[in-house]
């Protein structure tokens, strides 16, 4: 090495990574020697068709499956072995498909829940009061606040489970088809909710089948199908190309913007 020159800084690990993961259901192998690398200001979108292994994929990384075969890191961390409540604690989020909120419990008390026992460690109420609140504001939910969570329609349920997932303050926020189900007008209505959790440096994970609602976030989108990786890379060219639209069977109504 030349005298005077320091060396370059090394290049900091991925927020969180997949590493030549394989996830088998019985005879079915469902995740097949998938590696995927999560950058901590990463805005990722997911596509592939039903039953190609996106949501496994979510399971693996949040610790709610272990894999067969290879690696889960955080941070550089092998987490693979970690349970998901220790995953969300070292910074992971995630929603649900279908919402799950404590019907009988209010909004607030929903949310208090997760911000008690998400955050990096156990939290009294008093000192996770500030992160419920906080979590409904960047929900757009505050004024729902005393609403029992049972009685929500669609939309606010959605934004219930995306301020219980904030509500410990990840690094890394899972999302697994929260736009399904929403008019054309909640889904945009949502879309700028997670624009600006985007912006603020919050980095996302989002499975979804409506590709104009990612397009409108996401700056890479991965393709997969049969458990593999087939696509990664810019939005707009993915989208166009003809090997995705092969996997979609041609349906360009799928695929396109």
């Amino acid at each position: 090495m030349a005298e005077g020159h320091d060396p370059p800084p090394a290049e900091p690990p991925p927020l969180a990574e997949l590493v030549g993961v394989t996830k088998r259901f019985g005879g079915v192998t469902v995740i097949d020697d998938l590696s995927l690398a999560i950058a901590g200001d990463a805005a990722i979108g997911v596509i592939g068709p039903n039953g190609a292994g996106k949501t496994t994929m979510l399971h693996l990384v949040a610790g709610d499956l272990a894999p067969d075969r290879g690696t889960v890191r955080l941070g550089g961390r092998d987490v693979t072995r970690l349970r998901p409540d220790q995953r969300c604690r070292a910074g992971i989020g995630r929603t649900a498909q279908v919402p799950r909120p404590y019907g009988g419990m209010s909004v607030f008390e929903n949310v208090l829940v997760a911000a008690v026992f998400g955050a990096r460690r156990r939290l009294s109420e008093r000192a996770a009061t500030p992160l419920a609140v906080g979590a409904l504001d960047r929900t757009g939910l505050l004024g729902a606040a005393n609403r029992q969570a049972g009685t929500l329609p669609l939309l606010d349920r959605k934004r219930l489970e995306l301020a219980r997932a904030l509500a410990g303050r990840p690094q890394l926020l899972l999302l697994d088809e929260i736009a399904g189900g929403l008019t054309d007008g909640e889904t945009d209505e949502l879309v700028g909710t997670i624009r600006a959790l985007r912006d603020e440096g919050l980095a996302v994970v989002w499975i979804e089948h409506i590709v104009h609602a990612l397009l409108a976030v996401v700056d890479r989108l991965v393709v997969i199908d049969h458990g593999r990786v087939v696509a990664d890379g810019d939005p707009h060219e993915v989208v166009a190309s003809p090997a995705v639209h092969q996997i979609y069977l041609g349906d360009t109504a799928v695929v396109g913007p």
